[in-house]
């Protein structure tokens, strides 16, 4: 996965453990695409604090995903999902629906 998608996850999930400073800086690089030195200029801070700033947030957030694993979990199910979806469109055997029992009880116990 890309660094900023993940980033972008990484916000999605946890984003709210971070103070309003982190995150007013985070999502500027992040959700907004700025640079570094635009926010350095909008926040009158160095562009390697704000380099700084988003690499801890980073680790802060990826360590809150190594103990919950709340991104994997969810990859996991959109996996499952998208198999479902392209099962349906599939012919409709007996086969596919068999598969399409299976992968929703999985779903419904990673839930």
């Amino acid at each position: 996965m890309e660094p900023k998608i993940r980033q972008g996850y990484l916000y999605d999930f946890y984003g709210e453990l971070l103070n309003e400073h982190q995150k007013e800086i985070f999502e500027a690089y992040v959700l907004e695409d700025l640079s570094l030195k635009e926010i350095a200029d909008d926040q009158g801070i160095s562009r390697q604090g704000v380099s700084d700033l988003i690499h801890r947030c980073t680790n802060s957030l990826e360590e809150y995903e190594a103990k919950l694993h709340l991104i994997e979990k969810f990859m996991s199910i959109k996996d499952k999902v998208d198999e479902i979806v392209s099962l349906t469109d599939a012919s409709g055997s007996k086969e596919s629906l068999q598969k399409i029992r299976v992968i929703s009880d999985a779903i419904l116990e990673e839930l």
